[in-house]
C-alpha cells in the first residue's frame, strides 16, 4: 500500500474511535439504564408515563403495568410508555443505606447550626462584622 492510502485508513480509524465514544457508548449505557430501570419496577412505586401521567403501579406484568391515578381509576400502560420512577416507598435495606449517610449528613448540619442563631442569621459574620467595627472606631 502506498503512503497516502495508510493515511486514509488512519483517518477512518480516528473517526470511527471518535465517532464510538461520542454516540454510540453512552447511547449503549443510556439504554441499559433504561432496560435497567423497566425490568426494576415494583408494586406502589410512583411513576410518569410519557403521556404525563403520574399513577402508582398495583401490578406488574411481562409488557405492561396497572397504575392506580386515582381512587378506583386504573388504567394498564405498556412498560415502554413509562418514563420515570418519581419515588419509590423505601424498604428496611434502603433505610439502613440512607441512614448511614444521613448520619455524616447530620453531624455536617449540626455544625452548621452552631454557627447560626435562632434566626438563622450566621453567628461567624456577624463577629467578624462587628469586630471590623470595632477596629474602626
Amino acid at each position: 500500500m502506498s503512503q497516502q492510502n495508510m493515511s486514509l485508513v488512519l483517518y477512518f480509524v480516528v473517526f470511527f474511535g471518535i465517532m464510538y465514544f461520542l454516540m454510540i457508548r453512552p447511547q449503549q449505557k443510556q439504554a441499559k439504564q433504561r432496560q435497567a430501570l423497566l425490568n426494576g419496577m415494583r408494586v406502589k412505586d410512583r411513576v410518569l408515563t410519557a403521556g404525563g401521567v403520574y399513577g402508582k403501579i398495583t401490578k406488574v406484568k411481562d409488557n405492561s403495568v396497572m397504575l392506580q391515578i386515582a381512587d378506583k381509576v386504573e388504567i394498564e400502560v405498556a412498560k415502554s410508555g413509562i418514563t420515570s420512577v418519581e419515588n419509590r416507598d423505601i424498604t428496611a435495606e434502603d433505610a439502613k443505606k440512607n441512614g448511614k449517610k444521613n448520619d455524616k449528613n447530620d453531624k455536617n448540619s449540626k455544625s452548621d447550626k452552631n454557627n447560626q442563631n435562632d434566626n438563622g442569621i450566621n453567628l461567624e459574620k456577624e463577629d467578624s462584622q462587628s469586630n471590623s467595627k470595632q477596629e474602626n472606631t
